[in-house]
């Protein structure tokens, strides 16, 4: 199992440090939360592992292998997966069709096979299984016809898991993943993240403000300030801490035990 790792990550905007030297790894069977105030350099920080920023200084690295110089694509296709890189992959085409193309990207891992009729249903047959099963999974099923586009915001949160299973990737990276979700849908994206923990094989990173999802599904919190890493441990640890309450979190003590 292959351990995910950034060694002094650092990113300069001018003469703005943005993430500084951030040095952290995360490990199989986790789930970390990535947390922190506005502007503390979080989504930067995801950027940076994904690939949609370049970094000023330092690595990342996964399973040994040196991913820093590496597109987007191809840190995809190396195992990471970010769910905000698939929304709406194809909007005009449908919901299964979407999932298909993922799957179908993942099994051919990039080359083409030969025009063999019987290999083309065979695959086509198979491929469809494989993303009619993701959808049920995500409770999609009966939404398989609808164009993407169309879909409502907590059914686009929902495909793009759903898209992210089909890459089958080492590491499932979630930025805010309930953002603008009703209160009712938002229980959906989570129970499917409570799901993907279920595989110990898989690392989970995990932006998000609120702290009774962090509470929940987190087995680590990293607190970020100012894009400097001040605080990693167990959650009950970290959420004690007054400095990580008061100063990077804006949770005072007595206003945390009311939410308890």
């Amino acid at each position: 199992m292959s351990t995910l790792a950034t060694k002094d990550l650092t990113i300069r905007f001018g003469g703005h440090v943005a993430v500084n030297a951030v040095t952290c790894s995360f490990e199989p069977g986790t789930l970390t939360a990535i947390v922190g105030p506005n502007g503390a350099g979080k989504t930067t920080y995801f950027n940076l592992i994904s690939g949609q920023l370049k970094a000023t200084a330092g690595s990342v690295s996964l399973g040994g292998r040196d991913l820093t110089g590496l597109a987007p694509s191809a840190r995809t296709r190396a195992g990471l997966g970010r769910a905000f890189q698939l929304t709406n992959l194809f909007p005009n085409l449908s919901v299964l069709e979407n999932v298909r193309l993922a799957v179908q990207a993942t099994r051919e891992g990039g080359h083409r096979r030969g025009l063999n009729l019987w290999s083309i249903w065979s695959d086509h047959r198979a491929l469809t299984a494989r993303a009619e099963e993701i959808l049920r999974t995500v409770a999609m099923l009966d939404r398989q016809d609808t164009p993407v586009a169309s879909l409502p915001h907590g059914d686009q949160r929902k495909l793009e898991v759903a898209l992210l299973m089909a890459l089958e990737p080492q590491v499932y990276m979630f930025d805010e993943p309930t953002a603008g979700m009703s209160h009712d849908e938002a229980p959906v994206i989570l129970n499917l993240i409570r799901e993907l923990k279920k595989d110990k094989t898989k690392i989970i990173l995990l932006v998000e403000h609120k702290m009774d999802v962090v509470r929940e599904l987190a087995d680590r919190i990293i607190v970020l300030t100012n894009g400097t890493l001040v605080a990693d441990g167990a959650p009950a640890e970290v959420i004690a801490s007054s400095v990580v309450q008061e100063a990077y979190l804006g949770i005072s003590k007595d206003a945390d035990k009311e939410a308890a």
